[in-house]
């Protein structure tokens, strides 16, 4: 019996924003726009010899701003997340997003005389501005890889109408995908969280038929999908080494994550030299499971077979259970996500695909 009841509900986004249109929208839209322009107004007054308290006055705009503008993305992407076939949804979620990029390349001129600053004026300020040190050396970070303010301004509009556009395509078809699956001599039509667990379960043939009936649904679509594909990874590419002269298309997410390429190279590396490891794994598991070889269907396949099931509420139950006794902080932590309503833990056709936990501001606790 489950200690608490959990429930398989939607989220509620009403902390980032009361709802997607009225006067709160409005309002917060309204002062975004004031502080913007607030501080466009201060552009002249930026400089390497400036006074640290004008830097921090700044600081704290461009700060509120960001806070602002992720409020908005957020709501966006999070409703959008919950059902990719909505046209309100989408409608909202793009108008965000173009109203967020002007802005962003309105303020582009402040991240740019920062990467600008030399490095004595820079540490001068760094060593007032607390906790927002780390976002301002983050930003210099990416100095010998930026290009000039139209060129910025340029690669902006180009990605919320290129390849974020892609992306919301692929995301839009794939999540109206629907599987057809024959259980126990009953056909099902599933979504493919609901299919999941078939190419994970324990009986081999429902496992080759799920995986084969993914495969048939997501190959209908085929030829789209590598096109989809095949832009977006050629747009990273051109932008990332051909601009922006990062060594490889890797070394753009190795810097964002403050991870030097040579660390990579060695987790890389060491991954290639262990590749044996993986392989008696497998040879082992084929012999478990009494096959001369594995499938590609195999892969996840149990090592043995369990035909136990948990209702939500026992196995959320679970792992906050399993949580607590690994760090009593984290299962409050968690515990918060239930208890705030930022958990959409529903199965419905159209809703996104796949697990994350979207943090947003540090005074809200995370979307899951």
């Amino acid at each position: 019996m489950s200690k608490h009841a959990f429930e398989q509900t939607r989220w509620d986004l009403t902390d980032l924003l009361p709802a997607h249109e009225g006067t709160p929208l409005e309002e917060l839209l309204a002062q975004l726009e004031s502080a913007v322009a607030e501080l466009e107004q201060r552009r002249p007054l930026l400089s390497a010899d400036m006074e640290e308290t004008l830097f921090l006055e700044m600081l704290a705009q461009v700060k509120a701003i960001r806070e602002m503008a992720t409020r908005l993305g957020a709501y966006g992407a999070l409703w959008f997340s919950e059902d990719t076939q909505s046209s309100e949804a989408l409608s909202f979620r793009n108008r965000m997003d173009q109203r967020l990029t002007a802005i962003q390349n309105r303020l582009l001129f402040f991240t740019l005389w920062w990467k600008d600053l030399d490095d004595e004026a820079a540490q001068r300020l760094l060593a007032v501005s607390g906790d927002e040190a780390y976002y301002l050396e983050t930003v210099r970070r990416f100095k010998p890889h930026t290009l000039s303010e139209a060129e910025e301004k340029i690669i902006n509009l180009k990605d919320v109408n290129g390849v974020n556009a892609l992306n919301t395509v692929y995301t839009m078809l794939t999540n109206a995908f629907a599987f057809r699956l024959e259980v126990d001599g009953q056909v099902k039509e599933l979504t493919r969280a609901e299919l999941l667990p078939y190419i994970q379960g324990p009986d081999p043939d429902l496992r080759a038929a799920a995986y084969q009936e993914m495969f048939r649904v997501y190959g209908e679509s085929g030829k789209v999908l590598a096109q989809i594909y095949d832009h977006i990874v050629q747009d990273w590419r051109s932008e990332s080494v051909d601009l922006r002269s990062f060594a490889s298309p890797i070394a753009v997410r190795n810097l964002s994550n403050d991870i030097p390429d040579p660390v990579v190279e060695a987790l890389l590396e060491t991954c290639r030299r262990n590749a044996g490891v993986f392989q008696r794994y497998f040879l082992w598991k084929a012999q478990r499971l009494g096959k001369g070889r594995l499938r590609r269907y195999d892969l996840y396949a149990p090592v043995s077979e369990s035909d136990k099931t948990y209702p939500f509420d026992e196995a959320a139950d679970l792992v906050l259970d399993t949580f607590a006794r690994f760090s009593p902080q984290l299962a409050d932590l968690a515990r918060r996500v239930f208890a705030e309503g930022h958990l959409d833990a529903e199965i419905r056709k159209g809703k996104r695909s796949g697990a994350f936990c979207m943090s947003t501001l540090p005074e809200l606790t995370p979307w899951v």
